[in-house]
């Protein structure tokens, strides 16, 4: 498995135009939402909350957001794209083995977002009341469903995977899985699984499905 991710460098969508991007105050509110939303939902945060918190006034926070699902956007902006980078140094290291290159992978998209379970949670409750996270996520998705397909052909095309399902939809399937497993480990809705056994799960499941009888051990 050898396949780069692109690069992905953050769209700033949904925030106002052109701010420099180490502005403490910026900072201090995506802290602030960051910290609250550990704690409750984003529709019990207000605006208010997040200016209280970064020591600012109601008007100076929308001079760097527009409003709550911006603040959102920016910070899923940010968190993709520390993933993206992670996966960008597990692809640049050549893998020993295929099962190797895939643990990596997983490994890291699991630990990055792991270290914002929160927003992790928040994401997935906001696309379905805000056009804009639905959006966001769904072009992220995207990029990462095409970075699986391509890695399943190059294995596909070098001989150590079989033919099989197109390679699309099942990085389709495999990605909505990684998607519905970390959201249900982090968030206890539902049967979810040890957040100890989540890496070990999901790779022993990717194996299965790209190589089948030949997955590595």
């Amino acid at each position: 498995m050898s396949v780069a991710p692109e690069d992905a460098p953050s769209t700033g969508r949904g925030r106002r135009p052109a701010r420099l991007s180490g502005d403490d105050r910026e900072l201090a509110i995506l802290g602030t939402a960051e910290r609250l939303l550990a704690d409750r939902p984003l529709a019990a945060i207000s605006v208010d909350d997040l200016a209280r918190g970064a020591g600012i006034s109601r008007p100076t926070f929308y001079f760097y957001f527009s409003s709550k699902d911006a603040v959102l956007l920016s910070l899923l902006d940010r968190v993709v794209a520390e993933a993206d980078t992670a996966m960008r140094e597990v692809f640049g290291t050549p893998a020993t083995t295929p099962r190797d290159g895939w643990a990596r992978a997983i490994g890291a998209y699991y630990e990055t977002f792991r270290a914002h379970r929160a927003l992790t949670v928040a994401w997935a409750q906001a696309r379905s009341a805000s056009d804009e996270v639905r959006a966001l996520w769904s072009a992220v998705f995207e990029r990462w469903v095409q970075q699986c397909a391509t890695a399943i052909d190059a294995e596909r095309a070098r001989g150590a995977a079989p033919p099989g399902l197109p390679s699309r939809d099942l990085a389709v399937a495999l990605t909505s899985m990684n998607e519905r497993v970390l959201y249900a480990t982090f968030s206890g809705d539902g049967p979810a699984i040890a957040e100890s056994d989540v890496v070990d799960v999901l790779l022993g499941i990717w194996l299965s499905a790209v190589y089948g009888a030949q997955a590595p051990g």
